[in-house]
């Protein structure tokens, strides 16, 4: 099938490319419109939890779902009880555009202490923002900005939209300084790596088609759901990442299988057969990984898988349609502009070069290099034993940052958490009895601890309770005091949300952790699947899914130990919080897993190739490494530019997730790949290749392989190159 494919390909690949020049036209054209359309802001709750319906309650009742904006009022000399502070801050206040904000609360309209600071010189208002979605409040929010001042006061922006207002201001500026950082590195490696400008500039293409393609269906997803801009981030590394390591495998196979073959159409043919099958199989890999990701109501998760499968879809389907074009139409002419002649011909023969000894080494003592390597990944996992959950805040800005600021001034010259109190909104079946709303208040104020429960607003049949405590508000004791709340029994008749940005946790980590289970569920059967099709052994699946346990488990106790416990935060240049974002390692686990695979098919696929020409297991294993250790290698290093300069953003879980994503590729592609996967297949031995009767005749008659073809030449007459005209 892949070979008549390649065949078709070659002969129309004028037209193949006029296609795909239209079609990226399109989609360029369409697709750039979609960053307006995104929701810039949350996802992260679970959309039917209850604290996201209190949320949405309290909106349509109170105009405001949170406490959108906190203005932080601060004097060097007067006192919040004085005539001349009340005078300043009602100034301000009303100097506010109408249209923007609808409500302010305030000590003097409120008359509740918890305004004023333990000093009596610092108080603040909580503003609600007009706009029914984070995106329009942030548009309000940069509509009032410029207003915000108070005679003889200091007044700072505070609050949940200002914080996402950074996020999202320095989000957009990593993205920015990232690409001019690392496309200029990239493009010298690129060059390097592939010996010629011709040869180099293919991967570049297809990732320009990859980004461009999920751009356009991400624009389309967003008529149909609601879409995080953080899948930008996603479809751009994916996009990149995907097309270099397509690239060189397809480009490698391509110059091998030139100097094997009589005709450029042969030469194709055969790389489509090969390394297009590889391709095939590794991204429909991939994209179940990242489609896993879909299983969580959360928007953010659900975003990130959408523009995950996007990506590598139209990545994967560039690699088969343009990139068969492209060589095709280039034939010899790929080595063109080279900066070396190795490029022209082959410099290790079969059975020689440094990634061939260090095959045979591995097979000489593979229990030894098994045996270390698993304790050593086994010691870098244990931190991750000691993980504490937690979300997401203005600490994740830069130290200074003016959201940040006012967030850690509300902790520690207010008590009780007053910028992120726990919400309990009761909703009565008629208007709101006083005498049953104060009996339910005196017993939340019981409830060990809160530390004051206050009736904030009445509307209708509609009250709203705030209640302060003291552990910090993403963490496991907080979270404790909201499941108490939730226990205190509701007023007769009457129907009670506990929401807040700690409620709003609770509900989240129920949430992923029910889901959870049936994300693995879905990547490991999937794997299995797609593996024992490409492959015919139950054996590789398995063993590839533990591989890649491995590798994760690993990687994540890394993270854990920097960026919970605060190992190298001052190099790094972070604060640590003593928790981790329960969304950045489930997004890392779909990414890495895909990854991971990746590397895992393109080594498979060549040691399956070896082992049915020489059915010498020991001999495939060590000659698979040599043709893909050199791709791995580079695809990683090549992938770790991309993210690399995502690890100096100032957002703390962009950072997490650039350094979590580099020690994955790091220890996946120099270690796990390339060293225990060999010895553990050669500890195996023909076991690698096993399968039940049963599933020996599904895959004879549905296995994703190529039957033997008259073009294929024998075993003795190939031949790999490496350094930098590396095989696929």
């Amino acid at each position: 099938m892949f070979e008549s494919w390649g065949r078709i390909v070659f002969r129309r690949r004028r037209l193949v490319l006029a296609i795909a020049a239209l079609g990226v036209v399109a989609a360029a054209i369409w697709g750039t419109g979609v960053i307006p359309l995104l929701q810039s802001a949350g996802g992260f709750a679970p959309p039917a939890s209850q604290s996201q319906q209190e949320a949405n309650i309290a909106a349509t009742a109170f105009g405001r779902n949170a406490d959108d904006v906190v203005l932080l009022y601060t004097s060097k000399n007067l006192t919040v009880r004085s005539a001349a502070y009340k005078s300043a801050v009602a100034a301000s206040l009303a100097a506010l555009p109408r249209a923007e904000v609808v409500s302010a609360q305030t000590y003097w309209s409120t008359g509740s202490a918890r305004f004023v600071s333990s000093t009596g010189r610092v108080t603040y208002a909580v503003l609600g923002l007009a706009g029914s979605t984070d995106a329009a409040k942030i548009n309000s929010f940069d509509a009032i900005k410029g207003d915000i001042s108070a005679p003889g006061l200091t007044v700072q922006a505070g609050g949940q939209i200002p914080t996402y207002a950074a996020i999202n201001a320095e989000v957009s500026s990593d993205i920015g300084r990232a690409e001019a950082i690392s496309l200029p590195v990239l493009l010298v490696l690129l060059l390097v790596i592939f010996g010629s400008l011709a040869a180099a500039s293919l991967p570049l293409a297809v990732g320009g088609i990859g980004i461009i393609g999920s751009f356009a269906a991400l624009r389309l997803l967003t008529l149909a759901t609601p879409v995080s801009i953080y899948s930008i981030n996603i479809t751009t590394i994916l996009g990149l990442g995907l097309a270099i390591d397509y690239g060189l495998f397809m480009v490698g196979r391509f110059r091998e299988e030139l100097r094997r073959q009589p005709t450029v159409e042969l030469a194709v043919a055969r790389t489509v057969a090969t390394a297009g099958r590889t391709v095939a199989v590794s991204g429909v890999t991939v994209a179940m990984a990242l489609a896993s990701l879909l299983l969580f109501p959360e928007v953010f998760l659900r975003s990130m898988g959408y523009g995950g499968v996007a990506t590598v879809l139209v990545d994967m389907l560039a690699a088969l349609t343009v990139m068969p074009a492209l060589l095709s139409v280039l034939g010899h002419r790929v080595n063109a502009l080279s900066i070396r002649r190795s490029v022209q011909r082959p410099r290790t023969r079969e059975g020689s070069g440094a990634w061939y000894r260090l095959a045979r080494s591995v097979m000489r003592a593979p229990l030894a290099y098994a045996a270390v390597i698993v304790l050593a990944l086994l010691a870098l996992g244990t931190p991750f034993l000691s993980i504490n959950w937690g979300g997401t805040d203005a600490r994740a800005l830069p130290a200074g940052a003016e959201a940040r600021v006012v967030s850690e001034a509300l902790s520690r010259d207010f008590p009780g958490n007053v910028g992120a109190p726990i919400e309990a909104l009761v909703q009565f079946r008629g208007p709101v009895p006083g005498p049953q709303l104060t009996s339910y208040v005196a017993r939340l104020d019981r409830v060990p601890g809160v530390l004051g429960a206050e009736v904030t607003g009445t509307r209708g049949d509609l009250a709203r309770i705030d209640m302060g405590y003291a552990p910090d508000p993403v963490s496991a004791q907080a979270r404790q005091i909201v499941e108490r709340v939730r226990a205190v029994g509701p007023p007769a008749g009457a129907r009670v949300y506990v929401g807040g940005e700690t409620a709003q946790l609770v509900d989240e980590l129920s949430s992923l952790s029910a889901t959870l289970p049936w994300m693995a569920l879905v990547m490991a059967g999937a794997t299995f699947m797609l593996l024992f099709l490409a492959f015919g052994s139950v054996v590789l699946p398995v063993k590839a899914i533990v591989m890649n346990v491995l590798s994760l488990s690993a990687t994540f106790g890394v993270v854990v130990w920097i960026f919970q416990q605060g190992h190298l935060s001052g190099l790094l240049d972070f604060s640590p919080t003593g928790n981790i974002d329960p969304t950045m390692p489930i997004l890392m686990l779909a990414i890495i897993f895909g990854l991971s695979m990746d590397y895992e098919v393109f080594l498979l696929s060549r040691i399956r190739e070896r082992y049915d020409q020489t059915g010498d297991n020991t001999e495939a294993v060590a000659a698979g490494l040599q043709r893909t250790g050199g791709v791995i290698t580079s695809a990683a290093l090549l992938l770790v530019i991309v993210i690399g300069a995502f690890s100096a953003s100032g957002i703390t879980f962009i950072k997490l997730m650039g350094i979590g994503m580099i020690v994955a590729l790091v220890v996946d592609a120099s270690v796990v790949r390339v060293l225990l996967v060999p010895a553990v297949m050669r500890l195996l031995g023909e076991a690698n290749w096993w399968a039940p009767r049963p599933l020996r005749g599904l895959y004879a008659r549905y296995g994703i392989r190529e039957s033997d073809a008259g073009s294929r030449p024998a075993p003795q007459a190939a031949a790999v190159t490496s350094g930098g005209a590396r095989t696929g």
